[in-house]
């Protein structure tokens, strides 16, 4: 009869259990060498030494420090005075600045591929004007090539807006431009609505007798003052559903009140009508943005202003609504009755006005130059920290989320960009991106087909 050996409390033979006992040696080895891998990967911190550090809330410091650590800034400071953890994987980044992931505060990233074929684009749902409870999240295509672009060259973060050709096209999101899918590049699902008072931007323009309701700036306003109206029946019919369900027997269930139709449409806009969420109120003419602001105070909205690039002339009223404005494109012509520089301009006399702005791509295609409205900007009379707090931390307080970006401070998720020089100068190359501490590949279609094709 064969030896017996106990081996995790079985009864086995000896040669059984000399076996078992060597592939617990081996999964032991296994282990010992898997798990300080995995604790590198998750636990050691990063330092970036030697650069100069746009930290935007509290200036730049030069020969700096950065510490980043499970995925948030862990560390910010001089080098001289500032410890570097024994552990962290130190990159050393002298003569190169260190900012923090630029914010674009309305594109159409994830939505549209390629602007000439229809069957890329989804922009838009076009069977209506008022479409509140369409959901950006629903189509964001977090796979889109234009997001890597748009990654290499600094921003991190993005309002992702529908198209602006209808009055209320759907709910805009937050994302960021990292991750392994859609849910967790989406960081806030609905974070505002768009409100486009932009009559020459419509898709109903064309030859006037061909145009549908609503084709006047009269139809648009009665358009959206009916909206709000309807939602505000809407929850009327509900609460008093609720009341009346409260006071019912539960055993009488023949005075039991109807069960209201629910209505998505309408039930998208009750949030805004309660002041808990952001409507962007898009207007560029004087006259259209005092009408869009009469409707917004009209049913108590709160709002950020949007598109606002030929209202100069009332700059002072602009002032006076003491609302955040999202300025651009700045690349736009001036009108007839404009000065030259009247849209280039319009970021320093918002500022010097006291207002806060922040900059926008408004397209996908281009908010890989978001950084160079911002510099176009500083051309034309707007100081350099304030365009720069214009693309990082006034859109993080604007959308609500500065206590996690916008700014190199201690306690902020690690989005962090390092790069030649100056953020705002087109002559800047971006060398490295993180994101939640992730360093991001600096690569893109255009890099892909460049090395594929470069040595033919």
């Amino acid at each position: 009869m064969r030896d017996q050996s106990s081996v995790l409390g079985y009864q086995v033979p000896v040669s059984l259990a000399s076996r078992w006992s060597l592939v617990v040696c081996q999964m032991l080895i296994v282990v010992a060498c898997v798990l300080p891998t995995i604790a590198r990967a998750q636990d050691r911190p990063i330092a970036f030494k030697g650069g100069k550090l746009l930290t935007v809330t509290h200036g730049t410091i030069e020969n700096g420090v950065l510490v980043i650590k499970d995925g948030k800034i862990a560390a910010v400071g001089a080098a001289a005075s500032l410890r570097i953890p024994r552990d962290a994987r130190v990159i050393d980044v002298t003569g190169m600045t260190v900012y923090p992931g630029l914010i674009d505060s309305e594109t159409n990233l994830g939505l549209t591929e390629i602007s000439a074929e229809q069957s890329t684009n989804d922009l838009i749902e076009n069977s209506d004007e008022i479409m509140p409870h369409m959901h950006i999240y629903d189509a964001f295509h977090a796979e889109s090539e234009l997001i890597p672009v748009s990654r290499v060259n600094g921003v991190t973060n993005a309002i992702v807006a529908p198209e602006n050709r209808d009055t209320l096209p759907g709910q805009d999101s937050f994302i960021q431009l990292d991750g392994k899918s859609a849910p967790e590049m989406l960081l806030v699902r609905d974070i505002a609505m768009p409100l486009n008072f932009t009559g020459t931007q419509r898709r109903n323009e064309g030859p006037f007798e061909k145009r549908k309701f609503p084709s006047t700036r009269m139809g648009m306003a009665a358009q959206l003052r009916q909206a709000f109206l309807d939602a505000q029946d809407y929850r009327q019919k509900w609460t008093e559903y609720e009341s009346k369900k409260g006071e019912t027997k539960t055993d009488d269930k023949k005075s039991a009140p109807a069960l209201p139709k629910r209505d998505l449409k309408l039930e998208a806009l009750l949030p805004y009508l309660d002041g808990k969420k952001t409507i962007v109120l898009a207007a560029e003419r004087p006259s259209d943005l005092e009408t869009a602001v009469r409707l917004a105070r009209e049913f108590n909205l709160k709002f950020v202003l949007n598109h606002i690039s030929h209202s100069q002339p009332i700059l002072d009223y602009v002032v006076s609504l003491k609302v955040p404005v999202i300025v651009g494109p700045i690349y736009e012509a001036p009108k007839e009755e404009e000065r030259y520089d009247a849209v280039y301009s319009l970021p320093a006399q918002l500022y010097k006005r006291g207002v806060k702005i922040a900059f926008a791509s408004f397209e996908a295609h281009n908010a890989r130059n978001l950084p160079y409205q911002a510099g176009y900007a500083v051309a034309f009379g707007l100081p350099h920290d304030e365009a720069l707090k214009a693309i990082t931390l006034n859109p993080a307080e604007i959308w609500g989320v500065a206590d996690k970006l916008g700014s190199l401070d201690a306690g902020k998720t690690a989005n962090v960009v390092v790069a030649t020089g100056d953020p705002l100068d087109v002559r800047t190359d971006v060398k490295r991106v993180f994101i939640e501490g992730r360093e991001v590949p600096m690569t893109t279609r255009q890099t892909r087909l460049r090395d594929q094709y470069s040595g033919r």
